[in-house]
């Protein structure tokens, strides 16, 4: 039996509809920043929803999950287990001052469900959030992602939840003014929202509002950190009380994610150990990969990497939409790695990701803002790599100009 039967029958028969436009591809191998289907077709990799800046099985990670895998993989939750103080340390030492404090989780959700959990542990009942911000679909975090299709059949959601647009500092001035207390949690740059860069100024301004009204800064990093933007951090010189980390930290490997916190903030969960746990948190296979991503990461000096390729590819996908489709599309932007192509219309989204495809390049669309795809390219693209990306839009933006 095919595995797209497989998928319709036990899985999801939707996403096995959405599969036939894509010639029933199935992925069964990857490597670097390139995946393979089970037919042998090779595609450049700039999906994942950020997950693979390392891109697949860096030979870093590999290794120390399979060590880890052959020594200790799941830990009893009884003893201290090294590994994870380890990678918490590693983890601290490239997040912002004033960040010690380390809460590993399975995933970006999660780690979200901890921040919001730590505000309430503070006496913090109220929760403010950004206009198609993104932070997970459990249902704590949900009630943070602000947009009714993901939330609308799952009401009632957490109470007491406000929303400001992203980059109105004014908005959140107005919300804070009242004296609640109030939690804020925010992107550096909307990525499901459709790669929305904030004014320069943004988050400093905003650090500097949550400090005169006492309020607690969440900044969600979870697909911005780690030299995503071309920088290890969206939120540069801003130390907030919560940094939330993920996707990238995984390594391409073993899903896992962080909350890193200021002593002050993480003080409910010190006391009391007991107050958020969870079987697999902090497991040593999870860890061990956390910890070798953000050594690679540095050992391999992929930050500036991000840089220098999210700069050529950003020329060169503005130089090929001007080009070949002025009129359909309505921008190129983004920071380092996270790049962003709005077109005019949603509909022309769907025939730009099938052009790609044909072209041998992935991609993903946009949750929150349907009418922007989506690179996240991995930094260890070679310069050839970064050329044939820039060579398959400007195709498929020929293709999209010939239909259109």
């Amino acid at each position: 039996m095919s595995g797209l039967t497989l998928f319709e029958r036990h899985l999801s028969s939707a996403r096995a509809a959405m599969s036939r436009m894509f010639d029933d591809h199935e992925e069964v191998r990857s490597e670097g920043a390139l995946v393979w289907a089970a037919d042998g077709t090779e595609f450049l990799n700039c999906a994942g929803y950020g997950v693979f800046l390392l891109g697949a099985r860096h030979p870093r990670v590999a290794q120390a999950v399979i060590d880890q895998v052959v020594r200790h993989p799941l830990s009893t939750r009884i003893l201290l287990e090294p590994t994870s103080a380890h990678a918490a340390s590693v983890l601290a030492d490239v997040c912002p001052p004033g960040l010690s404090k380390v809460h590993f989780a399975g995933s970006g959700a999660e780690a979200t469900e901890a921040a919001i959990k730590l505000a309430r542990a503070h006496g913090i009942r109220r929760l403010v959030s950004c206009t198609n911000g993104y932070h997970g679909k459990t249902l704590g975090a949900l009630s943070v992602t602000a947009r009714d299709v993901y939330q609308a059949p799952f009401r009632p959601l957490l109470p007491d939840v406000v929303t400001v647009p992203f980059g109105d500092v004014v908005a959140l001035a107005d919300v804070l003014s009242d004296g609640v207390p109030s939690c804020f949690i925010v992107e550096p740059v909307q990525g499901e929202g459709g790669v929305i860069v904030p004014p320069s100024s943004y988050l400093s301004d905003v650090e500097r509002l949550c400090r005169e009204h006492g309020a607690f800064l969440v900044v969600d990093e979870i697909l911005t950190g780690l030299g995503r933007l071309g920088r290890w951090w969206g939120c540069g010189d801003v130390t907030p009380d919560v940094l939330l980390v993920g996707k990238a930290l995984s390594g391409g490997i073993v899903p896992v994610s962080a909350a890193v916190c200021t002593p002050e903030a993480y003080l409910p969960f010190d006391k009391d150990p007991f107050l958020h746990t969870s079987t697999f948190a902090a497991a040593p296979i999870a860890v061990a990969a956390a910890r070798a991503a953000v050594e690679a990461i540095i050992v391999d000096d992929l930050v500036p990497r991000a840089a220098a390729i999210g700069s050529f590819l950003l020329k060169s996908l503005r130089d090929s939409a001007n080009r070949h489709c002025p009129d359909v599309v309505r921008d190129v932007r983004g920071e380092g790695l996270l790049i962003g192509v709005e077109l005019v219309d949603a509909g022309f989204t769907g025939e730009l990701l099938l052009a790609l495809l044909d072209e041998q390049v992935l991609v993903n669309h946009s949750l929150n803002n349907s009418a922007v795809l989506r690179l996240t390219p991995p930094a260890v693209l070679t310069d050839a790599q970064a050329s044939r990306i820039g060579a398959a839009f400007d195709a498929a933006f020929a293709q999209l100009a010939r239909r259109v």
